[in-house]
């Protein structure tokens, strides 16, 4: 016998999805950042010259707090939409394209591998628009809540190519790991 599940049934499984997944994907993003050392107290980040359009460090935290808390909704809006055709894809394709965006800020500020990451930008960009696609046929909420998203990476993207190109050494950058030395006693006259 085939059940219909209950608006509130369906409401309280969306919830218990959702509170898997939007802190998993938010402790993974905040995870490997702190991780990789990404953020304005990264030395070598700091020695780097930045682009103009370059937002103060505490635009980044906001910002991705806010994506990560999306694309945890979005998942769990595909997540639940039972009996959906591309459902286990787009699944596998959101989880593909987080893999490879937590694998950037490791390549970036972690291996100092500026355009290379770059290129993982554009790799990152290409599969979470994928995942956007199928997400839409899915659940259209699922991929406008993917939007913003896809926006950011656009922007992350050209700031990474800007820096990228400010800096075409950036890779062999060497910062001293301790460049400011304490004095306890005065310098002898």
């Amino acid at each position: 016998m085939n059940e219909i599940a209950s608006p509130m049934q369906l409401r309280l499984g969306f919830l218990r999805w959702a509170l898997l997944f939007v802190p998993l994907v938010v402790l993974l993003g905040f995870g490997v950042s702190d991780f990789s050392g990404s953020g304005e107290d990264n030395r070598w980040f700091q020695a780097l010259q930045k682009p103009e359009a370059q937002p103060p460090g505490w635009a980044f935290g906001a910002a991705w707090s806010v994506l990560y808390v999306m694309m945890g909704l979005a998942v769990t809006v595909v997540v639940t939409a039972r009996g959906a055709k591309l459902r286990g894809l787009a699944v596998l394709l959101f989880f593909v394209q987080l893999a490879l965006n937590l694998a950037w800020p490791i390549y970036f500020f972690g291996m100092h591998q500026v355009t290379g990451a770059f290129y993982l930008l554009v790799a990152v960009f290409v599969a979470a628009f994928a995942t956007t696609i199928v997400f839409g046929r899915v659940r259209p909420l699922a991929a406008w809540l993917m939007v913003p998203y896809l926006a950011w990476l656009c922007f992350a993207s050209v700031l990474n190519k800007q820096i990228d190109t400010l800096n075409p050494n950036a890779e062999n950058l060497v910062v001293p790991r301790d460049s400011q030395r304490i004095q306890l006693a005065p310098p002898a006259p």
